[in-house]
């Protein structure tokens, strides 16, 4: 699916860029076309001429060539490709990339490019995990055909061990290939949010308002869009599940946490799945210290949180999909009809406290699927895997007519 694809690669200033030149190898045993463009900073790690030899092309460093003043048209470039890959990408040209600065070849390019944008990023841990960063990758991934590579999970120059290693060449590739390959992945080239888990709202520093919700459900729907090609974030309360392979995962606790990461990461997105258990009410006054048992009768003061759903709903484009979940312990279908209409949802699904096996913390679901268009569509006890399956086999059926 690569062959005779147009690709610019753009390395950047990190000890993973090695891992570009066999990236480069793999390319071209594709059959792409690769032409390579290099930060300043990345030439310190790996030689030009090592990925001139091995992409068959001159590599871009500079503007223009001091000697004989020749320039490297930017915006040529940018029209040549079919694919920018910037890997390694350092939480330095991810932050200029997310605010629009330009200060070499390769963001210039960035800028003038009306092609898909992959971004494979590759840090220490405590750099990929800072506030900026996770903030910076979800505003990338707002933007309209940006899509991200997830980084991997191991041993880090630093020493450490932990999520921000760059995703092995192969993976890259086998990434690449799925992109292209929109007829055998029918959620390739897709961006996908999908929120999950319980939000945590702080009473004191030890104390906190949640419920039960495990998040397996979420991550069922994200593991499965991931398979099925789709980039996809993941907006997580707190959970001890592990990060499905291929989602970028941003980890939160309150709901004001989930709602910046949703609105933030919602921007550039073709499908939104909620299926968070988010808080309606948080404390009004968060102590911040430890409250004593003393008083017989405590009281705590409630006010509202911001309705997320509802939230995106009046922020929904016209070919974006939107979808929540309803877990109703009576007059169940009225209540999730009525959530539909007030959220500007193109589909709910309801289950029922009531209904055995379905619910919170368990590894099964009992789902019923209404749709704007008066559709119901009634599902028997399964596996959360299964009920994902279906789920999203309902979203696929929808994107003709949304996206």
């Amino acid at each position: 699916m690569l062959k005779d694809k147009k690709i610019l690669l753009g390395v950047c200033g990190g000890i993973a860029a090695y891992k570009t030149s066999f990236l480069i190898r793999l390319l071209i045993k594709e059959g792409a076309q690769v032409q390579v463009v290099m930060t300043p900073e990345a030439q310190q790690f790996i030689t030009s001429l090592t990925l001139s030899t091995l992409s068959k092309r001159p590599v871009l460093t500079a503007y223009y060539d001091p000697e004989n003043g020749e320039w490297n048209n930017h915006v040529e470039l940018a029209l040549w490709a079919d694919l920018l890959v910037i890997a390694p990408a350092t939480a330095n040209t991810l932050a200029k990339m997310a605010h629009g600065l330009c200060d070499n070849l390769l963001l210039a390019i960035y800028l003038s490019a009306k092609c898909p944008v992959c971004f494979a990023p590759a840090m220490d841990l405590d750099m990929w995990i800072h506030p900026t960063t996770k903030s910076n990758v979800a505003l990338l991934q707002g933007f309209a055909k940006h899509h991200l590579i997830p980084p991997g999970t191991g041993e880090l120059a630093s020493g450490l061990s932990g999520e921000g290693r760059l995703a092995e060449p192969e993976e890259i590739i086998q990434f690449l290939i799925r992109f292209f390959d929109d007829d055998s992945l029918p959620l390739s080239g897709k961006n996908i949010l999908v929120s999950a888990g319980p939000t945590y709202e702080a009473i004191d520093p030890v104390r906190f308002i949640g419920n039960h919700s495990s998040g397996k459900m979420g991550y069922a729907i994200a593991k499965l869009c991931a398979q099925l090609g789709a980039s996809v974030t993941l907006v997580s309360g707190p959970t001890n599940l592990p990060t499905p392979k291929g989602c970028h995962r941003i980890d939160v606790t309150s709901a004001g946490e989930m709602l910046t990461a949703c609105l933030s990461a919602a921007d550039g997105a073709d499908i939104i799945i909620m299926s968070a258990a988010v808080a309606d009410y948080t404390p009004a006054k968060v102590s911040d210290k430890k409250i004593k048992k003393t008083e017989d009768l405590f009281e705590i003061k409630l006010k509202k949180t911001t309705d997320i759903l509802a939230e995106l709903g009046k922020r929904k484009k016209s070919k974006q999909l939107l979808a929540g979940f309803a877990l109703e312990t009576d007059n169940e279908e009225d209540n999730a009809l009525s959530k539909l209409k007030r959220k500007n949802l193109d589909f709910i699904v309801l289950n029922s406290l009531r209904d055995k096996g379905a619910g919170f913390s368990g590894d099964t679901n009992k789902v019923t699927i209404l749709d704007k268009q008066g559709n119901k569509t009634e599902l028997p006890l399964k596996s959360k895997e299964d009920v994902a399956k279906d789920i999203i086999d309902y979203a696929i059926k929808l994107i003709p007519s949304t996206i």
